[in-house]
This record gives C-alpha cells, sequence and structure tokens, in this order.
C-alpha cells in the first residue's frame, strides 16, 4: 500500500480520533500530519502483518497521547512556543471543547464529559474512545491496543467506573 493510498483510505477516521484525543480541530489537523509522516517514514517496514487501519490506528492513538504529555509536561512542542510567545510566557489555557458539528447547548455538557474523559488513564481514555465514540468492535479495539478480548473488556468496565466517579465528584464540586 502507497502513503497516498494510505492517506485517502484511513485520513478521515485519523483526524476523527485525534479530535476525540484533543478536542480542537486545529490540533487534530496537526496529529493527522504528524501520523502521515510517520506512516511515510514507517512504511518500508510495515509487513502486513497487522491490518493497515489497526497499524494507523496504533500509530494515531500514540501521535495523540504523545501530543497531550507535551500539552500537559510544557515540553518545547512548536505550537507551545506560539502559545508561550503570544501568551507572554504563560501556561496554555485548558482545552475547550471545539468540537465541529456540537450545536452550543449540548458544548457545555460535552465539555464535561471530555474533560472527565481526559482524566481517565491514558489505555482506559483511549479503549473508551475507540469503543464508544469510534464505534469499533471490540476484537477491533483488542487487535488496536494489543490485548485480549477480555482484557479488554475489563478495561472498559474499569474506564466507565472510573468515569462515573470523575462525573459524580465534578457534580459535588459544583
Amino acid at each position: 500500500m502507497t502513503l497516498e493510498e494510505l492517506y485517502h483510505k484511513f485520513h478521515v477516521q485519523v483526524y476523527n480520533l485525534a479530535l476525540h484525543y484533543v478536542q480542537h480541530p486545529e490540533d487534530a489537523e496537526e496529529i493527522t500530519q504528524d501520523v502521515f509522516v510517520k506512516a511515510h517514514a514507517k512504511l518500508s517496514t510495515f509487513r502486513g502483518e497487522a491490518d493497515a487501519g489497526t497499524w494507523i490506528y496504533r500509530i494515531t492513538i500514540n501521535t495523540s497521547l504523545d501530543y497531550l504529555r507535551a500539552r500537559k509536561s510544557g515540553r518545547s512542542a512548536f505550537w507551545l512556543r506560539v502559545v508561550s510567545i503570544q501568551g507572554k510566557g504563560k501556561d496554555p489555557e485548558p482545552a475547550t471543547f471545539l468540537h465541529p458539528g456540537i450545536t452550543m447547548e449540548h458544548k457545555e455538557a460535552l465539555s464535561a464529559l471530555f474533560q472527565a474523559i481526559n482524566k481517565l488513564p491514558e489505555r482506559q481514555r483511549s479503549a473508551l474512545i475507540l469503543l464508544k465514540l469510534e464505534g469499533l468492535s471490540t476484537a477491533e479495539v483488542a487487535r488496536i491496543m494489543n490485548l485480549s478480548t477480555k482484557a479488554l473488556e475489563s478495561l472498559f468496565q474499569r474506564a466507565k467506573t472510573q468515569l462515573k466517579s470523575i462525573l459524580d465528584q465534578s457534580k459535588e464540586n459544583e
């Protein structure tokens, strides 16, 4: 498979998955570009043992999580330097929910939900995003995350329990 074929087949899924992680269209676009740059660099080593979709999803998840870690830790990624210059050295503001297609009345509730999802541990967050937001099957997500289906189901149950706890706690703090 060529990079062009890979891009045409998966660029929408890559963008949407990245958007679920970062909730900013511009950040999702940057991640999408990074994913295909990484895929291009690794294309010669892709042996085809895994499905190309599984492979590109793994790259997208890892790139999205790396992006979030960089943002959280303050590493000097390009966009952080821009924010720092514009904000005169201030820490970047927390993400607001800018997902396209969401009506104003739902933005506040969805923002709270995504803030809670973002507090989950990485693996729980990935399981939840892939299963519920991306709508992938348990078998597909298990392959992407390199887990057995039983391990994935357990991880997902822990994610749901922890998410409920986070949401309940935020309601108590209001």
